[in-house]
Formats: structure tokens, sequence, C-alpha cells
């Protein structure tokens, strides 16, 4: 099995007003003569480095599982800092959302072959970052058409912007949570109740009418279980 190369390169975000650093995987079969899906995952380090995203990619695209894809990882670089961007209250948050689709997708469309359609392009993320990539979608639903939760962090702001959202057909929705994600001790030390407010989320998009997929697996808020699932995320939305 051949293995796609993964850039390394810096950024400057206009709208955030900051240097990021980014990884582009490009997979082994990569030829300008064909376009390419993209998926831009926010806690980027996580999904390349624990994750496994790129290698699990590399097996789907060679065994014809999934379509060609590319992956934009953005990383954090702290807990202040994944906070301020990838929840609505965050200082940064507008200002990332903004970065992602009016920054992060222009460049990827001039310079790699990709099909520049909102449902070719998917946001994943887990706990935050799966708030982020959700408010993404719903703020730009011509830009990103498929939206990967991995045990989402939700808040009355992430419903309200749900129940406001005008356009459900627009966007598809793969949703997972752990049914042990009901005491989950968070980067900042406090327990949160995780699965109450998925649970609402998942009954609030099922009357809203979108597209979704929802699971509740048996484990917590762990790459222990998101790991795993990545597999099966891939497949359902690339395939």
């Amino acid at each position: 099995m051949d293995k796609g190369t993964v850039q390394d390169l810096k950024f400057y975000s206009e709208a955030l007003q900051e240097e990021l650093q980014l990884y582009i995987y490009v997979p082994a079969n990569y030829s300008p003569l064909y376009k390419y899906n993209i998926l831009i995952a926010s806690d980027g380090k996580d999904y390349f480095q624990i994750g496994g995203i790129t290698k699990l990619a590399d097996e789907l695209i060679d065994d014809y599982e999934i379509e060609n894809l590319i992956i934009a990882f953005v990383p954090y670089k702290d807990i202040k800092d994944r906070r301020h961007k990838y929840i609505p209250s965050g200082e940064q948050h507008e200002a990332y959302l903004r970065f992602l689709a009016h920054e992060l997708v222009p460049y990827l469309d001039a310079e790699y072959a990709t099909y520049q359609m909102g449902m070719s392009r998917g946001v994943i993320g887990d706990s935050m970052a799966a708030t982020a990539s959700l408010m993404a979608a719903l703020k730009y639903p011509s830009i990103f058409g498929k939206v990967i939760l991995q045990s989402p962090y939700v808040d009355e702001d992430v419903l309200t912007a749900v129940e406001n959202f005008k356009d459900p057909g627009s966007i598809s929705i793969y949703h997972i949570v752990g049914k042990e994600e009901d005491k989950v001790v968070t980067m900042d030390k406090t327990i949160k109740d995780f699965l109450t407010p998925n649970r609402q989320l998942h009954n609030l998009m099922l009357n809203k009418g979108f597209s979704t997929f929802y699971e509740e697996f048996d484990g917590n808020h762990t790459w222990k279980y998101w790991k795993p699932d990545l597999r099966r995320a891939l497949i359902e939305n690339f395939n």
C-alpha cells in the first residue's frame, strides 16, 4: 500500500491575525487530473497523531472504500486557544469560522484539484473541536456539507444555532457520543454532562429534518473510542 504525503506549512490568517501551523494530507494517488474531496480537522494534531487518520485514509483509498480525499489538520496552540476558537462564546470563534470557510477552503481549492462543492467538503472534530465543526457548517452550509461530530461539547448557544438554522437539508450530520459521558472531566478539571445535551442536540436535529447518523457507544470521552470510530465515519461520509 502506497502512503500519502503530509505537508507541513505555516499559514497566516487575516481573520485571526496570526500564523497557524497546518498539516495537509495528500493521498498517494493524487493527480491534478482527478478531483478530490476535502476533510478539515480541528484538533488537527490529535487526529493526525492520536487518531492515525492518515494511515486509515491510505488504507481506505487503496481499497476503494472511500473516494479520493485530502485532509487538512488545524492544531490548537493550548487549552486557552482551543476554548477561544472552538466554542460559540469564545472571543475568536467567529474569526476561526471565517478562517476555515474564507481562507483555508480557498487555499485548498487553489492548491489542489478539488470538487469545490459543499457536499464534497467535510469538517470533523472531537469534543470542542466538534462544536467548531458543527458551527462552521451551520454558518457556511454552502461551503461545508458534511459534519462528523465525535462527542461534541453542546451548550445553549449550539442548540440555539441549530434551532435557528433554516436549511437542514443542505448538510449531513454524523454524530456519536458515549453512554458514559454523563460525567466528563474536562481539560480545565471541571466535571460536565456531555451525554444529556448530545441527546437534546440529536432530538432537535431529528425534529428539524437534518440527515443524521447517530449512535451512543459503550464508552467515555476519550480517543480510545473515537479512534476506532473513524473508519466508519470516513466510509459513511466519503464512500
